[in-house]
């Protein structure tokens, strides 16, 4: 009898460990997610799965093109996942030419997939805050991002993390290329 009971809190306690371990990982280090739509296409696809690093940005500020994930502000639940393009201090302009501007200097970067058609809020120079990322999907003609009021500039304290592995599908499994 002792020795059943022995053996139920050993495996009570086993279980209560590995469910604080998994909630603390989740909760501070790193997170599943999926892909929904074609908005960073050629990058990530429709239900690509991808292992987001929660802990990055605790030691270092999210870098220029670092694929982010951030909460949509007006939906539940509903979490979108961009490139940043415009830093805190910086101003961002997009011509009708869809060429963007830094600080009205030429952006060099190769992740757009076509000529954006429209600039947005961007057709107006905006100018971040200190704690302001300015995000575009690669896909330019087919993502709702920063050029969006419904999304606008992004806050700090709103990235969840940075996209880092992509575990589906198999094939193409790896790290994810943000610079």
């Amino acid at each position: 009898m002792k020795n059943a009971i022995r053996e139920l809190l050993s495996t009570g306690l086993y279980i209560l460990v590995v469910l604080a371990v998994t909630y603390l990982v989740i909760t501070f280090v790193g997170q599943r997610t999926q892909v929904s739509g074609s908005s960073m296409e050629p990058t990530l696809y429709d239900n690509d799965n991808l292992i987001v690093d929660k802990i990055s940005y605790r030691f270092q500020e999210p870098e220029r093109f670092d694929i982010i994930v951030f909460p949509f502000r007006y939906e539940e639940k509903t979490y979108y996942i961009k490139r940043i393009i415009g830093m805190p201090g910086e101003t961002v302009y997009i011509d009708d030419t869809g060429s963007i501007f830094i600080n009205g200097e030429a952006l060099r970067e190769n992740y757009g997939r076509e000529v954006m058609l429209s600039p947005g809020r961007a057709g107006e120079t905006i100018s971040l805050a200190q704690d302001e990322y300015f995000v575009l999907g690669d896909n330019r003609n087919n993502s709702s991002d920063s050029r969006d009021p419904s999304v606008g500039n992004i806050h700090r304290s709103e990235i969840i993390g940075k996209a880092w592995v992509r575990i589906w599908p198999l094939s193409k499994f790896g790290l994810l290329r943000h610079q």
